[in-house]
């Protein structure tokens, strides 16, 4: 065989592992995005069981943005859902006596501070009135508290209290209420069994 030839055959074998291999990554891709949608979709119906009220296409859509933007995070989805829950309970429009809003909880004028880090056009308190705006901020703020921590105890505390809070009451050496964090870890046990890990 000429060195013509086998350059020839060795462009082929290249040519066909290369195809092969990208074949199999289309695969996989495929592969990852049908368990993702059947995760959204079990994320939805969780959702409608718990009252969320917004009709089927908000529902999916609402459950897409926890899913996806969790993982973009690295926080487990159903951590935020177990937050959502004993935070505003699935009442999208819910509103606390000091004025935080939404599925996550969250103030104003946290949202507007980091709006624009977590990919959020701000708009007014009324953003936080919109769900996958909502969610965007708050797992974004959530992500940067276990950084912050390095914990999930203190971080849950942290995202119920106020970061500055915690970490004057840590610098004092003084207790903490952990009530939040356990009803959250204890809710999260809960979904944890009924829904797959991300």
């Amino acid at each position: 065989m000429t060195n013509k030839q086998k350059l020839i055959v060795a462009s082929l074998s290249i040519g066909l592992m290369v195809f092969v291999c990208s074949y199999q990554g289309h695969s996989l891709f495929q592969k990852n995005l049908k368990r993702d949608e059947r995760i959204v979709e079990k994320i939805a119906s969780f959702m409608e069981d718990e009252g969320f009220t917004l009709g089927r296409e908000k529902l999916l859509e609402t459950a897409r943005s926890i899913y996806k933007v969790s993982k973009q995070y690295g926080v487990d989805y159903r951590l935020m859902l177990a937050i959502i829950k004993i935070e505003s309970n699935f009442k999208h429009d819910a509103v606390s006596p000091k004025g935080a809003r939404g599925l996550l909880q969250i103030k104003p004028s946290l949202a507007k501070f980091i709006a624009k880090d977590a990919g959020v056009h701000w708009k007014g308190i009324k953003t936080l009135d919109e769900p996958e705006k909502n969610i965007k901020i708050g797992i974004f703020f959530f992500s940067r508290l276990l950084e912050d921590f390095d914990n999930i105890y203190l971080a849950l505390n942290a995202y119920n209290m106020g970061p500055t809070k915690l970490k004057n009451i840590l610098k004092e050496k003084k207790t903490h209420d952990r009530s939040f964090s356990m009803q959250v870890l204890r809710e999260y046990k809960d979904i944890s069994a009924v829904l797959p890990p991300p």
